[in-house]
């Protein structure tokens, strides 16, 4: 399978200078590397982009992270290899994520304060950035049939 177009990022200059920007930013934030994995793994599974959940997993294993955990992120309430923080960004990544299935608010109150008890706004912010470019990326893939293992840049 072939993409449609190169990625839009990609076609306009200023548009991967802007996402560099963005993850620039994120990685301010100070929430780790493998949790910005893992919530990006978690945002591609419920978007069904097979190009990010196979970047998501390489990267993730590529940084160490056990097959239970990677794994697990499907089912992540289920399974035990997730800390409490952990849970509550999946958590939160699942309703911005699904925002359009939600009524009332996208991300209720009690979840709010329960990613709020484990994160600093700092932490938060880059939370946000970074289940929000995750899903920005599943909607560019999924428009241009961007298929699995494809090298960016």
């Amino acid at each position: 399978m072939q993409a449609r177009m190169k990625n839009p990022a990609f076609v306009l200059p200023d548009g991967i200078k802007g996402i560099g920007s963005i993850f620039k930013a994120i990685n301010e934030g100070g929430i780790s590397h493998e949790l910005q994995e893992l919530v990006g793994l978690r945002a591609s599974q419920i978007n069904g982009c097979s190009a990010c959940v196979h970047a998501h997993v390489d990267n993730l294993v590529k940084a160490g992270t056990s097959t239970e955990r990677i794994g697990g992120v499907a089912a992540w309430r289920e399974a035990p290899f997730f800390t409490d923080a952990e849970r509550a960004a999946l958590a939160l990544t699942e309703a911005v994520t699904r925002v359009a299935d939600r009524s009332g608010h996208a991300v209720p109150d009690a979840l709010w304060d329960e990613v709020a008890d484990h994160f600093d706004e700092r932490e938060l912010s880059a939370l946000i950035l970074v289940i929000g470019v995750t899903n920005m990326f599943n909607r560019i893939n999924a428009t241009i049939q961007e298929p699995a293992g494809t090298k960016w840049g």
